[in-house]
């Protein structure tokens, strides 16, 4: 103030106001202070006097720091709580939030002389609100930790880490307090930082600038970060003996190792170099050194390096933040203590995007796509703008393929919150290891001891990490669903129809019976049904139109399975909830595969309808027909259903895009798949030239013999029929095998035909069809007499004579 006095206040984030709470009529060098919950009481730790002033004032008795308790509601007693050489610093604990604990405060001072201790104050309340000190004597402490080198207080949690050195490495520990009781030791980890002989470092102590430049060169930069997830991190920058080269450790303890990273800068002014500064963004760890490099390290996944964010130059610098005094007290909040502000720090959408489509390395792209999936939560707007990058980028990512990578990634971000530990069991990325490199980056990777745990009936934090440490016991990777016995069973069932399967239960395993496949396409039924629910607009693009039963024999084996593997591992969550979750999960990968047809479908505005095949595909068509042959590459690689008409679509384009030797090519190699809705109307809507009659046979040749049956009849042409009729035959005499007829053959009302060989077939083949073998029961039409017929028109055609 004007006259030399000193004022605390508290800054109130609404009202954008401070709250005087106490006036000292002196002007105070104030290293600490706090206020408890309900704003009745004051801890202040305060310098006296320098040691010129001592000695100048031969004040040697006199202490250097002073600490004080001081009820300010309303102003009256003042206590020293402490009159000593050495630094303290002062904490009010906070209980929960709506809990009246108005009749005790408890209050940790933190010494210079590397012990933690607490205060237990008993308050008693007056009229008006107003409270007084209760205990006369001595106020109660208990000792909390002794012989630390660095502690770290987490406001928002209660919590204290503080680290005890022995010998060469160095112990991590945690104490939780609660509301309703004092404290707890919960963690201990062995960490392998050496801590010899340093000072005491304090962080989220409060700052003091000038006894903090002193301390930083002596001290260690190391700092704690939590996120809600149940991860915990510790983070540390080391000494480097080289020049223009920086080295940081990241102990990711609820995995159970650590890496230390080492980058070579670019720029190498030496005045610059300073010690990196670490960023707590909940789903991320920063490591940012203003001017050279910002790197982002995901914490559920920091196993691949893809998944680490590393930015250089002008997408490095962060707003306002040019200087290397930055704290990171809050989630997402750092404190720059060279100014004293706080901000709140966010990961930029348009920054993000632009640096998605900016990147030219793969390693940018991916991590870049997982943080802006991670980041944007499934913002509808900022998800299409990703599926348009995809779109343009998919011959570009050379060693992953982008549609799995937002498949997978979406939905593990959409499901995973729902429910605890289903993290742990969906798959995050369709990679199974990464060999790519960030230039000017090396990572060393060491396996850690976990940490051990000491809690009874906590939850929320403590619970998850409890979890995570026990999914790493048993080998993580292992936990997370994997496709193997899907594809396995999916190439088991997928060479027969429905029909099919029913006709030979009875010759296989017990667990492909009637009832098992009926409930698998019942499960798919259910999913289908469940996605009618979610999309109430109409539909742009014409899928979901048709039922086709090999994506619904693959959608209910993948329901089947991941149900089975959930029920594993989550047996406590319940089987009416796991029915629900694995639903959600394989209607919530058909919608995404819907919407980036959608949004394609937008971008080169197509029609709904495209089945014209008189008509050659447009520009757009062929590039969607691109797009489409890339979906199925990547449906292909993880074992994942499409939705129903996605192949009758992809051949339509396909039929209207592609020359001809192409497009058998393509269905040779099983990229195009001939679908019944499909191949009826390419063979009724097209005329009978001879491009057209070309294109008819050469489909029909390659048709499946269930499909064949059905749409053959659809195309009434010579050619057709005598493939029908030789079908017939072959599959007469086939079914006929070793048996002899037993009869004479009898006299056929029939034209009489001079044709000796003829004759005999024909009367064989009427004698197979007495005895009941009827190979195409569906197709009446379909006899001897058919082929008889047949025959004779052929063998007329080939003689050039005319058949009546």
């Amino acid at each position: 103030g004007n006259w030399r006095n000193t004022h605390i206040g508290l800054y109130d984030l609404q009202t954008k106001q401070n709250e005087h709470l106490y006036m000292f009529e002196r002007d105070l060098r104030i290293i600490s202070c706090s206020v408890n919950n309900e704003r009745t009481l004051l801890a202040v730790s305060f310098r006296q006097y320098t040691e010129e002033e001592r000695v100048s004032r031969l004040l040697q008795s006199v202490s250097k720091y002073l600490t004080l308790l001081i009820e300010i509601h309303p102003v009256n007693n003042v206590r020293v709580l402490k009159a000593v050489d050495s630094c303290v610093r002062v904490q009010f604990l906070y209980p929960v939030e709506g809990r009246n604990t108005s009749t005790e405060s408890r209050l940790l001072l933190v010494s210079e002389d590397k012990y933690i201790e607490q205060f237990d104050i008993r308050v008693v309340a007056e009229e008006e609100h107003k409270v007084v000190i209760q205990n006369t004597g001595q106020l109660p402490r208990a000792r909390v930790a002794d012989d630390l080198i660095w502690a770290q207080w987490d406001m928002m949690e209660q919590r204290l880490f503080y680290i005890v050195p022995k010998e060469s490495k160095s112990t991590l520990k945690c104490v939780q307090f609660y509301p309703d009781e004092n404290f707890n030791s919960i963690l201990e980890s062995h960490l392998d930082i050496s801590v010899n002989d340093r000072q005491l470092k304090l962080v989220n102590f409060g700052y003091d600038y000038c006894q903090d430049q002193d301390v930083a060169s002596k001290s260690l930069n190391l700092q704690v970060f939590t996120s809600k997830a149940g991860g915990l991190c510790v983070c540390c920058s080391l000494a480097s003996d080289i020049p223009d080269e920086i080295m940081y450790s990241i102990y990711f303890l609820h995995k159970g190792y650590n890496k230390t990273f080492t980058v070579s800068l670019e720029r190498t002014e030496s005045h610059q170099l300073k010690e990196v500064a670490f960023m707590n963004l909940d789903y991320y760890v920063a490591a940012y050194l203003p001017g050279q490099f910002l790197h982002l390290l995901n914490i559920q996944h920091p196993d691949l390096l893809c998944y680490s964010l590393f930015l250089t130059g002008e997408d490095a610098r962060i707003d306002v933040l040019q200087n290397c005094s930055i704290r990171s007290p809050l989630v997402s909040t750092v404190l720059d203590c060279h100014i004293g502000s706080m901000y709140a720090v966010s990961i930029s959408d348009s920054a993000l995007l632009q640096f998605l489509q900016n990147s030219k390395r793969d390693s940018e792209r991916l991590a870049a796509l997982h943080c802006a999936l991670l980041h944007f939560r499934h913002t509808e707007g900022l998800e299409m703008q990703i599926i348009r990058w995809i779109s343009e980028n998919l011959s570009t990512c050379h060693s992953f393929d982008p549609i799995q990578e937002f498949i997978i990634a979406s939905l593990y971000c959409r499901m995973c919150p729902e429910t605890h530990n289903l993290d742990k069991l969906l798959p995050y990325t369709s990679l199974l290891d990464w060999i790519g490199i960030i230039p000017g980056v090396t990572c060393a990777t060491d396996i850690i001891s976990l940490p051990v745990l000491e809690f009874q009936n906590s939850k929320g934090f403590w619970e998850k990490l409890n979890s995570n440490l026990e999914s790493v016991k048993y080998a993580e990777p292992h936990l997370h669903y994997h496709n193997n016995v899907l594809r396995r069973e999916w190439r088991n069932l997928s060479e027969c129809s429905f029909g099919d399967f029913c006709l030979f239960t009875n010759q296989r395993e017990e667990r492909r019976t009637t009832a098992y496949l009926r409930n698998i396409f019942e499960n798919a039924k259910k999913v289908l049904s469940h996605l009618d629910t979610w999309d109430s607009e109409e539909r742009l693009v014409p899928l979901f139109q048709e039922e086709d039963y090999q994506q619904q024999l693959l959608m209910g084996l993948m329901v089947a399975q991941l149900k089975d593997h959930l029920m594993r591992h989550l047996q406590y969550v319940g089987k009416k909830k796991i029915d629900q979750i694995v639903l959600d999960y394989v209607a919530n990968l058909l919608n995404l595969v819907h919407r980036i047809m959608k949004e394609v479908w937008r971008r080169y505005q197509l029609h709904s309808c495209i089945f014209c095949f008189d008509e050659r595909g447009s520009t757009g068509e062929f590039a969607v027909f691109h797009i489409m042959s890339r979906i199925l590459e990547a449906a292909n690689g993880m074992c994942m259903p499409l939705p129903p008409g996605f192949h009758t679509l992809h051949l339509g384009l396909g039929v209207r895009c592609l020359p001809l030797h192409t497009l058998l090519h393509y269905i040779d190699n099983g990229v195009l798949h001939l679908t019944e809705t499909c191949v009826r109307k390419l063979l009724k809507d097209l005329d009978n030239t001879e491009k057209n009659e070309k294109l008819k046979f050469s489909i029909v040749m390659r048709l499946p013999e269930a499909l064949g049956q059905k749409v053959r009849q659809f195309w009434n042409h010579p050619i057709n029929t005598n493939f029908i009729a030789r079908k017939y035959v072959k599959l007469l005499l086939e079914k006929l095998g070793n048996r002899q007829c037993s009869r004479p053959i009898p006299e056929r009302p029939s034209v009489p035909v001079e044709f000796l060989p003829l004759n005999y077939l024909t009367n064989m083949l009427a004698e197979i069809e007495n005895q009941g073998v009827h190979p195409y029961e569906k197709q009446g039409h379909v006899n001897v007499r058919f082929v008889e017929e047949t025959a004779l028109k052929h063998t007329m055609t080939l003689l050039g004579l005319k058949y009546s």
